[in-house]
């Protein structure tokens, strides 16, 4: 339910988001400049650590509140939403697996709002299926020495820290581990940025590791648990991605229907002609039903019950949705749609992807319906 500070929050991130981030967006996304003031502004207000408990610099915040933030977020800029749902999913580790001290040591900074941090899982080779990853952790003394390349990694290149997944034995996924490297470490590079459809204010690119040398106090958890630690992260990142896709259909929803209620034809506004009026209709329903998915599946997960399949649910169901949505968009706007004038077809560039990272919908239709057969 929501209470009289959860409304207060959300109400200074609408703030925030019209003062700080909307005006900003359409530039930086044509220029593909990194919005990393925006993500200290974020940060300084406390919106970069929200579902972490207080005594580590957190926001102390139910999941239910906190995606409604990225949905804020996500209806201005998707990228920042995007990334804000990243450092989320990139401080899960080491507060899931993490010993006292490490927790202790090193989560209050991650929180602070001065970092940002990245997760380093996918490969070029192993997207979709992280058990075969290449990427090597040899223990050598008191330290670990990691050599490969992560694909795909959101802030590569700009993170402060990372999350990363790899090999410590040949054991399949019981051979992965977890580490929490710090931007800066000999041998970490990122390579040239990916040159993408969308999200150009989200760099994504592949950082290289070149005999990188962490001490083994920056494992987390044991030898062989890193991936399950990286498939838990997945089911709350999942939620991040869909409220997010939520936000950005809504922004693409508020734009269609703002046009629709200026431009003219035949001598009435085009939202009062039912050919018209009934698409937006159904984009609005669109919004609300992603909407009510992905807070039932957060409710789930701040009541501490098993929410995996529903979040699976809540990422395809709000991926669509906003793929649909923002395509309408376009439609809605005619031709005036399909130029960079409007920030639509901007909005439908950036939906694809969300039906991609995060577990392709192709892999939450096989998390659900291996849930169901169990």
């Amino acid at each position: 339910m929501p209470t009289e500070e959860s409304e207060h929050l959300i109400a200074l991130t609408r703030e925030i988001v019209a003062k700080e981030l909307a005006p900003k967006a359409a530039e930086a996304e044509a220029t593909a400049a990194f919005p990393r003031e925006v993500f200290r502004t974020l940060g300084r207000a406390g919106l970069l650590s929200l579902p972490y408990p207080e005594e580590f610099g957190g926001g102390g915040q139910p999941y239910e509140v906190y995606l409604q933030v990225l949905e804020e977020i996500g209806s201005a800029w998707a990228s920042v939403g995007v990334g804000t749902s990243v450092h989320a999913l990139s401080c899960f580790g080491l507060f899931t697996a993490g010993t006292e001290t490490q927790k202790q040591d090193w989560l209050p900074t991650m929180l602070s709002g001065d970092q940002l941090g990245a997760y380093c899982l996918s490969e070029a080779h192993a997207g979709s299926d992280p058990a075969a990853m290449r990427t090597k952790a040899v223990r050598d003394g008191d330290s670990y020495v990691i050599n490969g390349a992560k694909a795909w990694t959101t802030h590569g290149g700009h993170a402060d820290f990372y999350k990363v997944m790899a090999r410590t034995s040949d054991d399949g996924g019981r051979g992965i581990s977890c580490f929490l490297v710090p931007a800066g470490t000999e041998g970490l590079t990122a390579d040239t940025p990916e040159q993408k459809m969308g999200l150009m204010g989200s760099t994504t690119a592949t950082m290289l590791f070149e005999n990188v040398r962490i001490p083994v106090e920056r494992r987390l958890g044991d030898e062989g648990q890193g991936l399950p630690i990286a498939l838990a992260g997945l089911d709350a990142g999942r939620l991040g991605i869909a409220a997010v896709a939520t936000g950005l259909a809504q922004g693409a929803l508020d734009a269609a229907v703002t046009y629709a209620k200026e431009r003219e034809t035949f001598g009435k506004a085009i939202i009062d002609h039912q050919g018209l009026g009934f698409v937006l209709a159904d984009m609005a329903a669109a919004v609300e039903s992603a909407r009510a998915t992905y807070l039932a599946a957060a409710r789930l997960k701040d009541a501490g019950q098993k929410y995996s399949r529903q979040a699976s649910i809540a990422k395809l169901v709000c991926t669509d949705n906003a793929m649909k949505v923002t395509t309408d968009a376009v439609q809605v706007l005619g031709g005036a749609g399909y130029t960079r004038d409007f920030p639509v077809e901007r909005y439908m560039r950036e939906a694809k992807v969300m039906q991609i990272f995060e577990g392709t919908n192709q892999i939450q239709r096989l998390v659900i319906s291996r849930d169901l057969a169990r």
